[in-house]
C-alpha cells in the first residue's frame, strides 16, 4: 500500500525532479518506508512513489520499478492478491516476489487491459510506456484505491490524494462550485468531480491514456468512458453493467448451491488476502460482516488473529460488547478501544487534512480512531465494507420499495399536491402530533417525505432522493455561487446501459455499488486508514464474490424483514445464531448533540455571519437559519449542518 504521484508536461520551465519529490513528501503518511523518483527530462515525465512495505521488504520492491524489456515504468498503490498464481503463467527469472514485478511483467507479456482484467486485487496505476510514449492511469473495479488526475497550469498531474497536487508550484485552481453543490447533495464531492476545478477523480474499473506531446490547452472534463481524442482516451475496462447482463439468464434458484459456492468464493478471497510479509488483523464490529470475515480469518489461521472494536462510553447503543461475544467464542486475540466525546473531539481539526476534500460522512471519526488503534499492533487490517451493496444489506432497500409501491398508483400532480400539503402544516402542529404518537422529529421527517414527493416519478428518481441530505443545494450557495454553477447530474456518470429486468432493491444495489461504495464507503475507510500507514482490505470486494453475488435471486439476498439472507446462512456454520442477530446498525456518533455542546463554539466560529460572507461560498442567512433552529431545539438539522461544517473547516485548513 503505497501513495503514487506524477508529473507530465510541455513546458521546459518546470522543475520535474523538485516538483514530484515535493509531491512525494506531501503523502508521507501513506508510505513512510521509503520514497522513490524516476524522471525523464527528455519527455519531460517524473513518476513519484512512497512505500508501505507489505509484501517483499526488501529493496527489490521498491518503485517506481522498470520492466525487464525497459520499455514500462510503473507507479503502483495496491495489492494484487493473486499475484503468485499470475507468475506461474509468467516466465521468470524474478529479482524480488513483489506484486509490483509480477505487473511489470504481465504488462510486457499480456498488454495492459487483459492484464487488469486477469487481477484480483485493489490498485492505483501510473504506467509510463515509453515506446508509445503515453501515460496510462488505471484504477480498480470498485475504486478501493484513490486516484486524482488535472491540470495545473497546463501541466498534467496525477495522485492518490489531492494534497500531494496541491503542494505543485502555484497552485490555484478554483474551487469547483458544481463540486460544492454535488458535496452539499450527497456530502461527499461524486466520482469524477473533486473540489477543484480541472482535478478529476479517476472513475472505477477505467482506464486513462494520455499520448506526449500535449496540445497547448488543457484538456478539461469531466470526461466520460468512452472519450477519445488523438491524445487522450478513457475506457472502462471492466463494467458491473455488463456482468449483471451476463448474468441474469443464469440464475442460482438452488439455495444449497447458492450457499455452497459463496462461501467456497468468501474463503478464497480471505485466503489470498491474508497474504502478508508484515503483521495483520481486523475490524470486527459484531455485525454480520465483519463476523463472517473473521470467522474465515481464524478457521484458517493456526494462530489467534488479532480484532479489534471500538465503543464509546457516551452512546446509548455500544456494539463493543457485541464485538467481545463473538471474538471470545472464535478464540482471537481481542483488543477493544473505548473511547470518550473528548477524544473524538480531538480528531474533528485533523479531518480537513485527512480527506483533502470535504467530507461528511461522521462515521469517519470512529473509523480513523479504530485505525489508530489498530495500527499500534498491525500493518494491515481486513474489513467487512463492501457487502450491504451486493448482499442488500442497508434499510433503504426495504423501505425505498414499499415508499414507492404505495405512491406509484398516483399521478405525478397529485403527489406533488400531497407534498405541498404536507408542508403547509406548521412544524409546531407536527410537534404536537409527534408528542402523542411518541415519534421524534416527525415534523422533518414528514417534510423530508414532502420534498420527495414534489420530484419523484420513478424508482430512479426515489433512489436518488433517498441518498441526497440536501435537496437543494443551491438554496445554501450564494447568489454569485450559484450563477456559476451548471447543470450536473451524478447519475450520468453511473453506467449509462443499466441492466433491464432489475428489481427495485437490485437497481439500488446497482447504484449504490457504482456511486456510494467509492465515494464514501471506501474513500472513508482509505484515508482514515491511510492517515496512519495502515493499509486496509476488503475481501467482499474480491470481484469474483461481486460477480458471483448477481447470480443470486433478489430473494437470496432479502427475505421479509432479513437483509443479507445468504451472508447470515452461512455465518451460522461460524457463529451461533444468537450473537449475531439483532438490527442492524450504523457507525454513527451523536454529532447533533455535540454541536449543541461540546462542538458548540467550534461550530460558532465556523459558522460566522462576518466570515461566510467574506468567504462567498454560502449563504450566510440561510446557514444560520439552520443553526438558529438545531441549536434551539425546534429542528434536527445535524446532517446539513454537519455537511456545512466540514466545508467551512475545510475551507478554513487549505485555502
Amino acid at each position: 500500500m503505497c501513495g503514487i504521484n506524477g508529473i507530465l508536461t510541455n513546458n521546459s520551465v518546470v522543475n520535474i525532479e523538485l516538483c514530484i519529490l515535493k509531491m512525494n513528501n506531501a503523502l508521507i503518511h501513506r508510505g513512510p518506508d521509503s520514497s522513490g523518483i524516476w524522471v525523464n527530462e527528455g519527455s519531460k515525465i517524473a513518476l513519484g512513489h512512497r512505500r508501505l512495505s507489505i509484501l517483499d521488504l526488501s529493496n527489490a520492491g521498491n518503485q517506481p520499478m522498470t520492466s525487464r524489456c525497459q520499455r514500462y515504468i510503473l507507479t503502483f498503490n495496491g495489492e494484487i492478491y493473486n499475484h503468485l498464481d499470475l507468475r506461474k503463467e509468467l516466465n521468470g527469472p524474478w529479482l524480488g516476489y513483489s506484486d509490483t514485478e509480477t505487473l511489470l511483467e504481465a504488462f510486457s507479456y499480456w498488454g495492459i487491459e487483459k492484464t487488469l482484467s486477469k487481477t484480483v486485487g485493489m490498485f492505483a496505476i501510473g504506467l509510463w510506456d515509453v515506446k508509445e510514449n503515453s501515460l496510462y492511469l488505471a484504477r480498480d473495479r470498485f475504486g478501493e484505491k484513490p486516484l486524482y488526475y488535472g491540470w495545473v497550469d497546463n501541466v498534467f498531474l496525477f495522485s492518490s490524494e489531492l494534497k500531494a497536487i496541491r503542494s505543485f508550484p502555484n497552485f490555484s485552481n478554483p474551487i469547483s462550485i458544481n463540486a460544492l453543490s454535488e458535496y452539499l447533495r450527497y456530502v461527499y464531492v461524486p466520482t469524477p468531480l473533486s473540489i477543484y476545478k480541472n482535478i478529476y477523480k479517476l472513475q472505477p474499473g477505467c482506464l486513462l491514456k494520455l499520448t506526449f506531446p500535449f496540445p497547448s490547452e488543457a484538456l478539461l472534463g469531466p470526461f466520460h468512458p468512452g472519450y477519445s481524442s488523438k491524445l487522450f482516451t478513457l475506457t472502462r475496462w471492466w463494467s458491473l453493467s455488463k456482468v449483471i447482463k451476463s448474468t441474469r439468464k443464469n440464475l442460482i434458484k438452488n439455495e444449497e448451491e447458492a450457499k455452497f459456492e459463496l462461501e467456497k468464493r468468501l474463503i478464497d478471497a480471505v485466503r489470498i488476502q491474508l497474504l502478508s510479509d508484515v503483521p495483520l488483523g481486523a475490524f470486527l464490529s459484531g455485525g454480520i460482516d465483519s463476523s463472517l470475515i473473521v470467522s474465515m480469518m481464524q478457521s484458517q489461521s493456526l494462530n489467534k488473529i488479532n480484532t479489534f472494536s471500538v465503543g464509546f462510553e457516551e452512546i446509548e447503543f455500544n456494539e463493543a460488547p457485541f464485538a467481545a461475544s463473538i471474538a471470545k467464542y472464535l478464540n482471537t486475540s481481542h483488543n477493544e478501544l473505548i473511547v470518550t466525546a473528548l477524544d473524538a473531539l480531538k480528531i474533528i481539526p485533523q479531518l480537513p487534512d485527512m480527506y483533502d476534500e470535504p467530507f461528511a460522512d461522521s462515521s469517519q471519526i470512529p473509523t480513523h480512531l479504530l485505525s489508530f488503534y489498530a495500527r499500534k499492533k498491525v500493518s494491515v487490517i481486513l474489513s467487512g465494507d463492501g457487502a450491504d451493496e451486493s448482499f442488500g444489506g442497508y434499510n433503504r432497500y426495504f423501505w425505498g420499495p414499499k415508499i414507492w409501491n404505495k405512491l406509484s398508483w398516483l399521478p405525478f400532480d397529485i403527489r406533488k399536491k400531497m407534498g405541498k400539503l404536507i408542508h403547509s402544516i406548521p412544524l409546531s402542529k407536527w410537534n404536537i402530533v409527534q408528542n402523542w404518537a411518541g415519534v421524534s422529529h416527525l415534523g422533518d421527517k414528514a417534510w423530508k417525505l414532502a420534498n420527495r414527493l414534489d420530484y419523484v416519478k420513478g424508482i430512479d428518481s426515489l433512489y436518488w432522493s433517498l441518498v441526497t441530505e440536501i435537496s437543494d443545494p443551491e438554496a445554501y450557495l450564494t447568489n454569485n455561487s450559484v450563477d456559476l454553477m451548471r447543470q450536473y447530474d451524478s447519475a450520468n456518470f453511473i453506467e449509462s446501459s443499466i441492466p433491464i429486468g432489475l428489481s427495485h432493491e437490485e437497481l439500488m444495489m446497482y447504484y449504490d455499488t457504482n456511486s456510494y461504495l467509492t465515494d464514501d464507503i471506501l474513500c472513508k475507510l482509505d484515508r482514515a486508514s491511510m492517515y496512519c500507514s495502515l493499509e486496509a482490505r476488503t475481501p467482499f470486494l474480491d470481484h469474483r464474490v461481486v460477480e458471483f453475488a448477481w447470480t443470486l435471486p433478489s430473494n437470496f439476498k432479502i427475505r421479509g424483514n432479513v437483509s443479507k439472507w445468504v451472508l447470515r446462512e452461512i455465518l451460522k456454520k461460524y457463529v451461533p445464531k444468537n450473537l449475531t442477530d439483532r438490527p442492524k446498525s450504523g457507525f454513527a456518533i451523536p454529532i447533533g448533540i455535540w454541536l449543541k455542546g461540546p462542538l458548540r463554539d467550534w461550530a460558532e466560529d465556523l459558522l460566522n455571519t462576518t466570515k461566510l460572507n467574506n468567504e462567498g461560498y454560502l449563504n450566510s442567512k440561510a446557514v444560520r437559519k439552520l443553526w438558529f433552529e438545531h441549536t434551539n431545539g425546534q429542528r434536527d438539522h445535524t446532517t446539513k449542518l454537519w455537511a456545512i461544517l466540514m466545508f467551512q473547516a475545510w475551507l478554513r485548513k487549505n485555502l
